[in-house]
């Protein structure tokens, strides 16, 4: 196994993502060290007495700050890069800190990882970087590219940098589940639009699907996964089946629907069973990296209101409960 004896650093591991990730590996990969970096104090020390491992690290430092990524990277075999300012309001109202953190924290992550020469990198992506309509999606589209061309630079060292971009995680903290959780108890909740779609996927999904990535990776793909999606109406009337539904009209950098993969994509996408890989358009990209899988077609694009695979809402439900929800 890829993992097994292996250094791992997850910036941002102190989150959703990094703690499931975390468990994971701890549990099923046997790793030597994980190293958890993180800015929020209070989140390392709960995760500390949560999982009581000593191969468990935890470095208190921020993206932002390339110097302490260097140190935390010192003999480091994987990096797993989650750290991020995520929230679409947050990052409009506050758009040069959304830049700090997800351009220029990226950037400092793909330096340090030269530098340090770590073996592979993997950032963490959004189907909002996908024709952006907000900030948030605008700054992860940069950061997706600079991993991308971060290639031309670590190949020489042996580093190798991909992306994985998926849609959004069902029940993740900040999430519109909660949200609906939150709001039922009230017997009324919010929906934008009764149109809008939504690609889903488990925490536990996202988690195994970035191990696969890592595992298959040559260096400067963008791996999306085959995940099905739902109507957000359908899934507010899921959590809170009793509930009546305001509908109060798309936020500000919102989109109806999300795409997980474009158009212009398409020409260098390829399929396989579960999933695409998107081939950098770069002189390093060699082409039998990804010749197992079938070219996509001309026109071809992965929309969440076009999307072959729905899920229902007792497949939703069904999910929910297996996660410990009360629906």
């Amino acid at each position: 196994m890829i993992f097994q004896g292996k250094t791992i650093l997850i910036t941002g591991g102190a989150g959703s993502f990094g703690q499931e990730f975390a468990e994971v590996i701890l549990k099923e990969h046997n790793p030597a060290v994980v190293r958890i970096f993180d800015n929020n104090e209070l989140q390392l020390v709960e995760m500390g007495r949560r999982f009581s491992d000593r191969r468990l690290r935890f470095f208190l430092g921020d993206v932002r700050d390339k110097s302490r990524l260097e140190r935390s990277m010192a003999d480091v075999d994987v990096v797993v890069h989650a750290a991020a300012l995520k929230h679409i309001p947050v990052c409009e109202y506050n758009p040069i800190e959304a830049v700090r953190t997800n351009i220029e924290g990226a950037v400092n992550v793909i330096d340090a990882a030269i530098d340090q020469r770590v073996p592979l990198v993997m950032n963490i992506g959004t189907d909002k970087s996908v024709q952006p309509a907000n900030l948030y999606g605008a700054t992860k589209m940069v950061a997706e590219k600079l991993f991308v061309q971060g290639n031309a630079y670590g190949s020489h060292k042996n580093v190798r940098l991909s992306s994985a971009r998926y849609g959004n995680v069902i029940a993740s903290s900040g999430s519109v589940i909660p949200l609906f959780l939150e709001q039922r108890k009230t017997g009324e909740v919010t929906v934008t639009d009764e149109r809008m779609t939504r690609f889903w996927i488990s925490l536990e999904e996202g988690i195994r699907f970035v191990i696969t990535c890592i595992e298959r990776m040559h260096g400067g793909e963008v791996f999306v996964p085959k995940v099905p999606s739902m109507r957000v109406l359908d899934l507010a009337q899921t959590v809170a089946p009793e509930a009546k539904v305001k509908i109060v009209g798309i936020r500000p950098g919102e989109k109806l629907h999300e795409t997980l993969i474009c158009e212009e994509e398409a020409r260098h996408t390829r399929e396989f069973d579960d999933m695409y890989v998107i081939a950098p358009e770069f002189s390093f990209w060699k082409e039998e990296n990804s010749k197992e899988g079938k070219p996509v077609p001309a026109s071809f694009s992965y929309r969440s209101d076009r999307n072959e695979r729905a899920i229902t809402k007792e497949e939703m439900k069904k999910m929910l409960d297996t996660m410990k929800h009360e629906i």
